[in-house]
């Protein structure tokens, strides 16, 4: 029996070779090599503090061993590559590839989807993809299709799909995976249209090449094209699965299509599928984001296997209606179940608690991201609490929120943030935050007529009639200036 087959953990594996050690076996070399070989098949251990550190002994471990192995083959190279692509995709595997040309190893058709497959998984340089495209060719192994499959995905995901196009151009022997693969990267790409010629010319198609289609349509919200590729695949006998009817349901809720929302879920029923989690994460995203939050309630009680994605889509479809409370109290029942929040989560409690003015709540869930929970705040979290600091009324504060926010931060999130605060001050009266909140505003988006006439409006409360005139003045002179009605960030 293989070692494979006899060792199914680390420590296992650790076992054996203690035994081989100390029994003095002879053939060190084919033993090493199936040591190493079974590495592959193995998990990392469930007893290690952190899956980081269990994947670092694995890695470490697996390059001892190969360390030790006299004058490697070419199996024991490739074996090698496959396990820094399994267990540790960050790490680099390319120096055992330039140790196996070194030492005149000869690759085989193996090699390259193992190397290519690593650079998949990394920002690796055009450079270097490009030196072990040229590799392959030399040894003319890129008319094998694993090879050339994996070599047009490192183009598409990481470097240019420009590239991966000009590749597939020039191989004839595509198979559908190839098809699929180049499908993948032109959504990625975000050029679904280019994705659609090129699905329009398969001569055959499997659910992989519909379901690609269909979830880049969603994502580019072209939810009607979505919408109508998956009434096509049902037509042509396809059955689908549950990643085609979630992205549907993405695009039925961001169309606002309830009808069609509706009929797929009948069709779930109808067909007796499985609603995993993922499904149910889709169900209760349309249904909250059309407006049944009850339905998305009833549908996410029956879930007997959450992950963190249901409940982020059930608190955020909660914050969005308005139940700060829920929102709160769904939280909590998340964290006590034993799933950890990320900063989904904590922006949708935090909207939740801005709309139920849950000032006291969100300040200790604010303060205990960091402390408690290891989530790094960004700047769409100090967003949200200026805005409902500014809410209810603690403008000073909401200001301090804002100063504080990362410097790093993009455009829109600090547009957001000193927009919601002069919404505030003109709730509240504030002149004086109002003024200094305005001039952000106007740093941001000069085009923003609303600025000017929020000030207007404050000064004319305030009975300041002067200022009134002066901030229409300005408003008139400045040709940037978008003066129609209904399209400010400030008013909305």
């Amino acid at each position: 029996m293989s070692i494979q087959k006899l060792c199914k953990t680390l420590r296992q594996v650790h076992q054996f070779h203690a035994h081989f050690i100390t029994s003095g076996s002879p053939n060190q070399n084919t033993l090493l090599t199936n040591i190493l070989f079974a590495i592959t098949s193995i998990t990392p251990s469930p007893t290690a503090t952190t899956q980081a550190l269990s994947t670092s002994v694995v890695v470490s471990y697996a390059t001892s061993v190969f360390n030790v192995i006299t004058d490697p083959s070419t199996f024991c190279f490739n074996t090698i590559v496959r396990i820094y692509s399994l267990h540790a995709p960050s790490l680099s595997p390319h120096s055992f590839f330039v140790q196996m040309r070194r030492r005149s190893v000869p690759p085989d058709f193996h090699t390259f989807p193992f190397v290519f497959k690593s650079c998949a998984k990394q920002n690796v340089s055009f450079a270097l993809v490009e030196a072990l495209h040229c590799q392959a060719l030399r040894f003319g192994l890129l008319s094998d299709s694993f090879a050339l499959n994996t070599l047009i995905r490192v183009y598409s995901t990481n470097i240019s799909i420009k590239s991966a196009l000009k590749l597939f151009d020039e191989n004839p022997q595509r198979d559908v995976v190839t098809y699929n693969v180049l499908i993948d990267g032109l959504v990625k790409a975000r050029e679904v249209a280019r994705a659609r010629e090129l699905f329009d010319s398969m001569p055959t198609r499997d659910l992989v090449t519909w379901n690609s289609l269909i979830a880049g349509y969603a994502q580019t919200n072209f939810c009607r094209e979505a919408i109508g590729l998956f009434d096509e695949m049902v037509a042509c006998g396809f059955k689908p699965d549950n990643v085609a009817i979630v992205s549907t349901l993405s695009a039925c809720a961001r169309s606002g299509d309830l009808e069609k929302g509706r009929d797929i879920h009948d069709y779930v029923k109808r067909k007796r599928l499985f609603v995993d989690s993922f499904l149910a994460t889709g169900l209760v995203d349309f249904y909250a984001k059309c407006g049944f939050i009850e339905t998305a309630m009833e549908i996410f009680s029956l879930c007997s296997d959450k992950t963190l994605f249901t409940w982020n889509a059930m608190i955020t479809g909660l914050a969005m209606h308005g139940y700060g409370e829920l929102t709160v109290d769904y939280f909590r029942t998340m964290v006590s179940s034993g799933v950890r929040p990320d900063g989904v989560s904590f922006i949708s409690v935090l909207v939740g608690c801005s709309h139920a003015g849950l000032v006291d709540e969100a300040k200790k869930l604010f303060d205990q991201m960091g402390s408690v929970y290891d989530v790094d705040r960004e700047m769409k979290h100090y967003g949200c609490m200026a805005d409902l600091l500014g809410r209810a009324g603690l403008i000073e504060e909401a200001a301090e929120m804002i100063e504080r926010m990362p410097r790093d931060g993009g455009k829109r999130e600090k547009l957001l943030a000193w927009s919601g605060l002069l919404g505030g001050c003109r709730i509240h009266g504030n002149i004086e935050v109002a003024e200094k909140a305005a001039e952000r505003v106007k740093e941001l988006s000069p085009e923003d007529g609303g600025v000017y006439k929020v000030m207007v409006e404050m000064y004319a409360n305030a009975g300041r009639w002067e200022d009134v005139v002066k901030v229409r003045q300005v408003m008139e002179r400045d040709e940037r200036v978008n003066k129609s009605a209904g399209l400010s960030r400030v008013m909305s």
